[in-house]
């Protein structure tokens, strides 16, 4: 079963070409022989997959509908595989910077995807919600995004110095052996 990343899941209907992409970055083009939506995923029997031995060596893998067969989406949507790849250019508290290039996009987590940016330099990942409110120019053509973002949503994610990580500490085994007088 296939979990759906789609808001257009009745295409499955028309739709017989896909192309599917491996963990490891391989592709072969999958032709759908039949599908049936099942506990909120779809079931998908392609061409040539007749043995459970044949479907098991597609599982984990991607799959994609080719560009030119894309809906066309309301304005301010965007498709995964446009916007993974963008650079991040924020504005924070004034100050213009490059945050990184998006890996990926999660969902779920609430109302807004969210996207996880890897540091140029850094390697450091955040999480920035994908959110209207914070876009202020998209440019997949560009691979860019650029960001305003409010004053300490970046330093929410930021890791603890040894200062910090040290009074951390210190407040959790006071708060500990608060609770072990309270036993006694």
């Amino acid at each position: 079963m296939a979990e759906l990343h789609t808001d257009f899941p009745e295409r499955f209907a028309e739709r017989r070409q896909l192309s599917g992409l491996a963990r490891n970055s391989s592709r072969r083009e999958l032709e759908v022989e039949e599908h049936w939506f099942h506990k909120g995923g779809v079931v998908l029997k392609f061409v040539g997959a007749d043995t459970i031995s044949d479907a098991e060596q597609l599982a984990g893998w991607e799959l994609q509908v080719p560009r030119e067969q894309r809906a066309e989406l309301e304005a301010g949507a965007a498709y995964v595989s446009d916007v993974v790849g963008c650079e991040v250019w924020a504005t924070v508290a004034g100050e213009r910077k490059q945050l990184g290039t998006i890996a990926e996009v999660q969902f779920g987590a609430g109302e807004a995807p969210l996207l996880l940016v890897k540091g140029a330099s850094s390697g450091k990942e955040i999480l920035i919600p994908y959110t209207e409110a914070f876009l202020k120019n998209v440019d997949f053509e560009h691979r860019r995004i650029d960001m305003a973002l409010p004053e300490g949503l970046l330093e929410l994610q930021a890791p603890l110095n040894e200062e910090e990580k040290q009074r951390q500490k210190l407040e959790a085994d006071e708060a500990r052996a608060a609770g072990e007088r309270k036993k006694h």
